[in-house]
């Protein structure tokens, strides 16, 4: 059984559903609680809204201490991805170990696994499938020669070079941005 909570951050209003085994799903903010509730349900339909135990509930802080510029370490919180293919699987663990104000690029991560650079769109279409963005930090993993690239969750590449000026990394599409002064949404 599957149980979610929304929950506002500086940047707007997130969502987070887990199982028994970990953390299952991730929304990234929205502008209100409604439409982060509704993106994760398009994911979770059978997820019932509860209060979060203890361990989801440390996880919830980690992400508003994110969105609040803190340099926050997701790294040993228990995920539960579902049925992966063996080399998504790999690739999630792999963007996992990158951490604060780190990047790489779709071709670095299919090399790391030992595969060919012909691999880097299998790279990508696993970032693409990622249920869990900022736990697995997706946004983390760049085109070739350090472009944004794609993102496939709301608010597209812009959210994305967003997250990562969060983090002071600068991209060859997007400077960093003054950090705001008032809650605002990445526009996801």
């Amino acid at each position: 059984m599957h149980r979610y909570h929304v929950f506002e951050t500086a940047h707007g209003f997130a969502a987070i559903g887990w199982s028994g085994r970990g953390i299952t799903a991730f929304r990234l903010p929205a502008s209100t609680a409604a439409e982060a509730e509704r993106a994760l349900l398009r994911r979770l339909s059978d997820a019932v809204r509860t209060d979060p135990p203890a361990d989801v509930a440390t996880v919830i802080a980690a992400a508003q201490r994110y969105f609040a510029g803190e340099q926050t370490d997701f790294d040993g919180v228990p995920i539960d991805l579902g049925e992966q293919s063996p080399f998504f699987a790999r690739v999630y663990d792999a963007v996992r170990a990158l951490g604060w104000g780190e990047s790489t690029t779709y071709g670095a991560v299919a090399k790391q696994l030992g595969a060919g650079p012909e691999f880097a769109r299998d790279v990508g279409q696993a970032m693409a499938s990622n249920p869990i963005p900022l736990i697995v930090p997706c946004h983390r993993v760049l085109a070739a020669g350090g472009k944004v690239g794609g993102f496939s969750a709301p608010g597209g590449s812009i959210a994305k070079a967003r997250m990562l000026a969060l983090e002071g990394v600068e991209t060859a599409a997007a400077p960093l941005a003054p950090k705001p002064t008032t809650q605002q949404s990445f526009g996801f």
